[in-house]
């Protein structure tokens, strides 16, 4: 398996994507470096799917300590470990509270990609962030994690917080 600690999250002018949960999937998988490998991380809670592709971007550190998360809006279901190439739309700027811990940003990047040129920006609709806003809520069910919803911003703002995480 490709070394996905030293893959860069921008090549040129796309966005590199990594898969840990295929549109439709039930359990997000987490890569271990160690391993080279995707291994279960989570399940949702019951009756909860991912709407679509969701990952991480390589080469990058959320405040989290984790890589910066990503939700690809398209209507495939890509393999995990599959890299996407990406173009960003908006980014959802969150708050992420854990019992015990201090407070900590958590945000989720929202990308198209590439190579479905019939995937338009304009798919996030009003509707479709309350629906996403419900589903980042629900995720964190039972885990000890609260989220709070401090707003979304468009293409230019996802773009400099990818490059602020891979500096």
């Amino acid at each position: 398996m490709a070394d996905l600690e030293h893959l860069p999250a921008i090549e040129g002018r796309k966005i590199h994507v990594v898969v840990e949960a295929s549109r439709g999937m039930t359990a997000k998988c987490k890569y271990d470096p160690k391993k080279g490998l995707f291994v279960l991380g989570k399940p949702l809670p019951h009756g909860l799917v991912y709407p679509y592709d969701w990952g991480f971007i390589p080469g990058t550190k959320a405040e989290d300590g984790d890589p910066l998360d990503a939700l690809v809006l398209h209507d495939a279901a890509c393999p995990v470990g599959c890299l996407i190439e990406c173009r960003p739309v908006a980014i959802l700027k969150i708050e992420q509270r854990e019992k015990g811990k201090e407070p900590v940003r958590n945000d989720r990047l929202l990308f198209i990609p590439d190579a479905d040129k019939a995937v338009k920006k304009e798919i996030l609709t009003d509707r479709l962030k309350q629906e996403l806003e419900q589903f980042f809520c629900a995720v964190v069910l039972g885990s000890g994690k609260t989220l709070n919803l401090l707003g979304w911003k468009g293409a230019g703002h996802a773009l400099k917080a990818i490059r602020q995480a891979a500096a």
